[in-house]
């Protein structure tokens, strides 16, 4: 007796379920059907019905950029060399970068420790230091490029 009674309500709880997942079922496509209805949702449908060849052309040249990528990234030899070859480029990088942000870093430490203003004379003797010349011939020369391409 025992044993019916489970069987008893495991149908009644099967049968519960299936009628809610029906319900379900139909609640979800009136709200589909409620949505389609939307003249925003109709207007955006036409437009993706518009695109769909550009969008299957672009699914499938992400597709291919997806297996190529995945070939690539499987094959160790490649990614090592291609790894190689980035630190071969940035080493050099490295040092200069470091070199221009040590010279930074002291030059502010510096100009904060210097409290004299530079006057007008100042400003002339600056114009005769080396390195302020190179700087402005390389002004110059960037500035006069710029300007040929422009025009």
């Amino acid at each position: 007796m025992n044993e019916q009674d489970n069987r008893r309500n495991n149908d009644v709880v099967q049968s519960t379920l299936e009628k809610q997942e029906a319900l379900q079922s139909q609640t979800n496509g009136a709200d589909i059907l409620n949505q389609l209805v939307k003249p925003e949702v109709q207007e955006a449908l036409t437009k993706l019905a518009d695109h769909l060849p550009k969008l299957a052309e672009m699914t499938a040249l992400l597709t291919k950029f997806y297996d190529v990528a995945r070939q690539a990234a499987g094959d160790r030899v490649l990614v090592q060399d291609t790894l190689g070859a980035i630190r071969e480029v940035v080493k050099p990088m490295e040092a200069t970068v470091k070199h221009l942000a040590s010279a930074a870093i002291e030059a502010r430490e510096r100009a904060e420790r210097e409290e004299a203003a530079i006057g007008l004379f100042g400003m002339l003797g600056l114009l005769k230091d080396p390195e302020l010349q190179r700087m402005l011939r390389f002004g110059q020369a960037y500035l006069a490029i710029l300007g040929e391409r422009r025009n």
